[in-house]
């Protein structure tokens, strides 16, 4: 926009006139004074010409998470009108652009040249940056969102969604927006709580509004095995849900730009698959069933676990997929070699003179991985499933979900660092919302977590140095289902609402936030 010319004034008449009211024309383009068009001096006076509007800078556009960068610019933003629709410069982007039309209640006229009004959408001609980088360009009563990938762009339509939520207006100049951190997300017990597939996709959808990118699925422990299977129909629960569910979940989260991790735990919370099969339970010398651990030397355990994890990493179209490896109860004992001969028979003629049951059980994590890895993803387990000072290591490509210091092979998360492992952060401290508060456990506040958690703090409250940042892949904000009654699932929705905004505003962002608590929980409310 032009800055303001001085008004002209013509005649006493008009003086008088405006000591009443003050008559606002605008000067077009081509006829202010000094334009070759202006014409005689009674004609410029005669349209009573006056300022153009002077716009203050723009401010930053209001979102969770908070954009990273915002150049301001002088001028009325961007609002949808009767006559604004959304324009795709790529097919790719057909999907992203029909969303954000229902979601603005205007027209999408496909892959058209954009008007007054409209949105474009567009993939930036540089493959540069991150895939889920974008760049918001708002000037001349139109929106441009871009960026080198899908993802990107599609993060670009949440902020434009949220700004209008907000303030009704998208503000004038430009966002450029990249997240600190790859992934990002919740992590859901759908094994000791059954949620209903709708109410999933309902988190699906406030997750993508916040730019959370990952959802995992832990659907098999020992209180029951929640989604339908072809390979063993008889693990699997009453209740639960069927495979026709579990693709429409995937489909919605696919379109929203977030991946889906399945999680089968082993050797430890398989109660759900030993009351189909008891036959593989563990037992000690006494015949003393472990709860939830199978027999890891016998055949049978291995072929079991790797047809489930073949069936569900076919399912799950994602990069990643989960094998557990936590709180596995025969090294819970004071003595696993004595207490389950058979288990340490099995190290020594698998890897030689030496090897124990924690040998063995890492093994089995490795195998476990293999499975995975074959079925072209990449591994993920939980932290307490990497031992030091055995024979056998585990393989450096599993991801480590970092949980926990308190169980029996945990270690600090700098062990894991230093050992040059990617790891996930999910603090039990601050990341943990377990149903019923058992053991020690209160459920986390956004406030907590806005105020003191970063990626850095993966065990406790103690961060890990920066050198480690590269390593840390980012987090996941838990629901546990340990007492599933304590709450319904309305109450976990409401309960589980102010951390994620919190979570996702610190992966994002690796800055001090700007807003107090309380500011930021007014956004929440007004951007949602």
């Amino acid at each position: 926009m032009s800055p303001s010319r001085a008004p002209l004034v013509a005649g006493a008449a008009v003086a008088v006139a405006a000591a009443v009211t003050l008559t606002v024309v605008v000067w077009p383009d081509d006829s202010g004074p000094g334009s070759q068009n202006s014409g005689s001096a009674s004609a410029r006076t005669s349209a009573s010409p006056s300022p153009t509007r002077s716009y203050p800078l723009s401010t930053t556009p209001r979102t969770i998470p908070a954009v990273r960068e915002h150049t301001a610019a002088r001028g009325p933003g961007w609002k949808p009108s009767k006559d604004s629709a959304v324009v795709a410069a790529d097919p790719a982007l057909t999907d992203e652009a029909k969303l954000l039309a229902k979601e603005l209640k205007i027209g999408y006229r496909g892959e058209k040249s954009p008007r007054s009004g409209d949105v474009q959408l567009a993939l930036a001609a540089s493959d540069k940056g991150s895939p889920e980088s974008y760049t918001l360009k708002t000037e001349g009563n139109q929106v441009t969102i871009s960026g080198p990938g899908q993802a990107g762009v599609f993060y670009g339509t949440r902020t434009l969604k949220q700004s209008l939520n907000a303030d009704s207006t998208v503000p004038e100049g430009v966002v450029e927006d990249t997240p600190d951190r790859p992934q990002r997300g919740l992590n859901l017990d759908i094994a000791r709580k059954h949620y209903t597939a709708g109410w999933i996709e309902d988190r699906l959808r406030e997750m993508a509004d916040l730019k959370l990118n990952q959802l995992g699925l832990h659907f098999s422990d020992d209180q029951a095995f929640r989604i339908e299977s072809d390979s063993h129909p008889e693990v699997v629960s009453d209740e639960h849900l069927t495979k026709a569910e579990v693709r429409r979940i995937l489909k919605l989260a696919q379109s929203l730009h977030i991946t889906v991790v399945g999680e089968i735990d082993s050797p430890g919370h398989l109660g759900a698959v030993l009351r189909a099969h008891p036959d593989l339970q563990l037992r000690n010398t006494q015949g003393v069933a472990r709860q939830g651990a199978i027999d890891i030397s016998k055949a049978g355990s291995a072929k079991i676990v790797d047809d489930l994890l073949k069936e569900y990493a076919e399912l799950f179209p994602g990069n990643w997929f989960h094998v557990g490896a936590d709180e596995y109860q025969a090294l819970t004992v004071s003595s696993p070699q004595a207490s389950y001969p058979q288990l340490a028979a099995a190290a020594v003629e698998k890897y030689g003179d030496g090897a124990t049951v924690q040998d063995l059980t890492e093994g089995w994590l490795n195998d476990r991985a293999a499975v995975i890895r074959k079925a072209q993803k990449i591994p993920k387990a939980w932290n307490d499933g990497f031992f030091s000072g055995g024979t056998v290591t585990a393989d450096k490509g599993i991801e480590v979900e970092y949980w926990t210091g308190k169980e029996i092979g945990a270690r600090p998360p700098q062990d894991y660092l230093a050992e040059g492992r990617k790891v996930v952060n999910l603090n039990d401290e601050y990341l943990y919302y377990v149903l019923g508060e058992p053991n020690d456990f209160t459920y986390p506040t956004g406030e907590r977590i806005y105020e003191q958690w970063t990626p850095f703090v993966l065990r406790g409250t103690e961060p890990v140095p920066e050198r480690y940042s590269k390593q840390i892949l980012g987090g996941r904000f838990a629901v546990w289902g340990d007492f599933p009654n304590a709450q319904t699932q309305a109450q976990v929705a409401e309960g589980i609402r102010m951390p994620l905004n919190a979570v996702s505003q610190k992966l994002w962002d690796p800055r001090e936030p700007k807003l107090t608590w309380a500011q930021f929980q007014q956004l929440a409310d007004e951007t949602g």
